[in-house]
């Protein structure tokens, strides 16, 4: 049976899970850990990507992400890539180091934000990489000990978190360690990972289900509002042309449509292949790999284009609308 494509939308929560290859280790020791993590928050605000939690094991991480001007599959390519070629020149290996595909879920904000955090940062005490909750509250590898402020690490997105249990640092801090704590006697959470509202409902007529998606964690009313947002990207995809949108930027700009689906360090062709980037991508569902070959980019050229597109945009709304002008003539 095919896999369902990844539901990769700006603005929602993902719960991302990697493994490595065949249950192999992915982190050998502390370095390959610090690698990662020097890369991970690096790469967060140069890509726009928000994160809430994490957690290093020994063959997998958990992540709790959510994307805002990058798409998730191009900034987990950069993550991933980046990390396996540094590990594999370190350990003196090659080949595939994690699994085929990462798992992300998209996660309804309530309730399931704070579940989350907690489910993510118990990963190491469940299983046994520390021996308690006090030796959690100061391991490295995880964004529990952050939260606390026992570690400092620019880029994780702590306040989101800590609000939600006080407006006091201090008390905030407490409640939410307590909140982890109550939630080790809890045990496994499979209904965190994916279809979890088929899965909390237990044996029903199936005419008595909400909807429900294996990609996603949240509600019927959430799933279905997901599907109703899918379908309109498709209808807006089928509504122009990549061709035909780099020929109206083109036309906004005042620029030949050759010029722009050509490589150039030129200001006016690289406004508009940003622009381009950003709207058939974020506006119209197209892929990155699909503009990517429209304007002979690669994926980072693509990303990088679509956040300076996204800027143009928004310092020159008159532009924004004669652009959609034209695509809805």
């Amino acid at each position: 049976m095919p896999r369902l494509a990844r539901l990769d939308i700006s603005g929602l929560l993902q719960h991302v899970i990697v493994r490595g290859i065949e249950q192999r280790d992915i982190f050998n020791d502390d370095h390959d850990r610090q690698s990662f993590t020097d890369r991970l928050f690096s790469l967060l605000p140069e890509t726009g990507v928000r994160c809430f939690a994490w957690a290093l094991l020994s063959n997998h991480f958990h992540l709790l992400l959510m994307p805002t001007s990058t798409p998730l599959s191009h900034f987990m390519r950069r993550l991933l890539t980046g990390y396996a070629v540094s590990f594999n020149r370190r350990n003196k290996r090659s080949g595939h180091l994690f699994q085929n595909r990462y798992k992300s879920i998209v996660c309804e904000e309530e309730p399931y934000l704070l579940e989350l955090v907690r489910y993510i940062h118990l990963n190491p005490l469940r299983a046994r990489m520390v021996a308690s909750l006090e030796e959690l509250d100061h391991y490295q590898w995880s964004g529990h000990a952050v939260l606390l402020g026992n570690r400092q690490i620019d880029g994780q997105d702590t306040d989101v978190i800590l609000e939600r249990f006080g407006k006091r640092i201090t008390t905030a801090r407490q409640k939410y360690r307590q909140f982890v704590m109550d939630g080790i006697k809890t045990g496994r959470r499979d209904d965190l990972v994916g279809g979890g509202l088929k899965r909390s409902q237990g044996e029903r007529p199936i005419n008595e289900y909400e909807s429900f998606d294996e990609r996603v964690l949240g509600g019927g009313v959430f799933v279905d509002g997901l599907k109703q947002e899918f379908t309109l990207r498709d209808k807006m995809k089928s509504a122009i042309t990549l061709i035909r949108l780099v020929e109206i930027v083109a036309l906004a700009l005042s620029l030949d449509p050759d010029a722009v689906r050509k490589p150039s360090k030129n200001r006016a062709p690289a406004t508009a292949r940003g622009i381009i980037c950003h709207l058939a991508i974020y506006e119209f569902g197209y892929t990155g790999s699909e503009v990517s070959k429209t304007l002979h980019l690669g994926p980072t050229g693509v990303s990088l284009a679509s956040r300076r597109g996204e800027k143009v945009l928004k310092t020159d709304p008159l532009l924004l609308q004669k652009i959609m002008a034209s695509i809805d003539k």
